[in-house]
């Protein structure tokens, strides 16, 4: 179980690796629930999600990572991603002030929260669930494992890497 009362992402003052941290324990949290996540993953609209992650049934979850107060409450961009998952959760450092996203802007009836570090992750509250119509569901899987393939392809062969790609 994740102790929320650390704060090692908070100490160094680095956000980028506090937001990496944060990625890691969220990603190895969502693979003891059997879902498979990607970092990064470009969206319709030119949106990036921070983390995806699809399940065994083919259900979508979007991590929107935030490690900023700013950043949280600066963020007009992240409604456009409910249209590209079944879930959505805000993925925030041990330490992080949780009660903005308990305000009606953030959609608390609709959005989770999972509070991590580097080594796990924790959520504190579940995301409702709001099944994505069958057409947008395909289109969302088939990128989401054609992204993954080509990042393999990526780690095998770099120079496959700069081959063209749709």
């Amino acid at each position: 179980m994740l102790d929320v009362a650390s704060s090692s992402c908070l100490d160094d003052g680095n956000p980028l690796l506090c937001a990496a941290d944060v990625a890691r324990g969220v990603t190895r949290m969502l693979l003891r629930h059997d879902l498979v996540t990607l970092p990064e993953v470009p969206l319709d609209g030119g949106r990036r999600a921070d983390l995806m992650a699809i399940d065994a049934r083919g259900g979508l979850v979007v991590v929107e990572i935030k490690v900023s107060r700013a950043d949280l409450l600066g963020d007009g961009k992240w409604p456009d991603y409910l249209a590209h998952c079944d879930r959505y959760f805000w993925a925030v450092p041990a330490g992080f002030d949780l009660s903005p996203l308990d305000g009606p802007a953030f959609l608390p009836e609709r959005t989770g929260v999972i509070v991590a570090d580097r080594y796990d992750a924790e959520i504190v509250r579940q995301a409702h669930t709001v099944p994505l119509p069958a057409h947008v569901r395909k289109r969302c899987t088939l990128a989401f494992a054609r992204r993954a393939a080509r990042r393999l392809t990526a780690l095998a062969d770099p120079e496959a890497a700069a081959l063209p790609f749709e």
